[in-house]
């Protein structure tokens, strides 16, 4: 058991190290940061979505936004689009569960930012709510895994970890997640 425990342990951080070493991604972290500050500083919002896990992450980094990550300081203005349940199933029963995240992005202003969570990347309904930004100008970010699946080619900013291993990049995308949110946070009160 410890050898396995030790095994899972060092994946995860040679994930980590091969993010840290990749100048594309960490440019792209840079970029993201960058993108979501200026977002906020124009009054607009930053939203998060994903599915299972990635839903569990959207949630979280929509909160260190909302509520506080290292600094005290105003809400920034974020939200996971999941979170209304009301609103989730009624799109999900009326419509289908696909259109749920395009629906409610149909709704976003030029200059907002929209977060899309997958492993797989391939997630319909992140899929279909990338396409609704692209048609709005509504800046999307993709966090996947290495291979981007569909939303990679619709991600103005694109992050796949180097890894097809789903624990793995689920613990990826909230690491690089805390660092831009650290970034923002720095940039807009440090």
């Amino acid at each position: 058991m410890i050898s396995k425990i030790q095994h899972i342990l060092q994946t995860s951080a040679r994930v980590k190290e091969a993010i840290a070493d990749d100048a594309v991604i960490t440019d792209a972290i840079v970029r993201i940061a960058g993108i979501m500050t200026e977002a906020f500083r124009n009054g607009n919002r930053v939203y998060f979505c994903g599915n299972g896990g990635s839903a569990a992450d959207a949630q979280h980094l929509a909160a260190e936004f909302s509520g506080r990550f290292y600094i005290d300081r105003p809400i920034l203005p974020s939200e996971a689009l999941h979170c209304n349940t009301s609103y989730l199933t009624a799109v999900a029963n009326d419509y289908g569960y696909n259109e749920a995240y395009a629906r409610i992005a149909s709704s976003f202003a030029t200059g907002d930012v929209l977060v899309g969570i997958s492993t797989s990347g391939s997630s319909e309904n992140i899929v279909k709510a990338f396409e609704v930004c692209r048609q709005k100008g509504v800046t999307t970010v993709g966090l996947t895994g290495e291979k981007g699946g569909k939303m990679a080619p619709l991600s103005d900013f694109w992050i796949g970890v180097p890894s097809n291993d789903t624990p793995r990049i689920q613990e990826a995308h909230i690491t690089v997640g805390h660092i831009i949110c650290q970034l923002v946070e720095e940039q807009l009160f440090g």
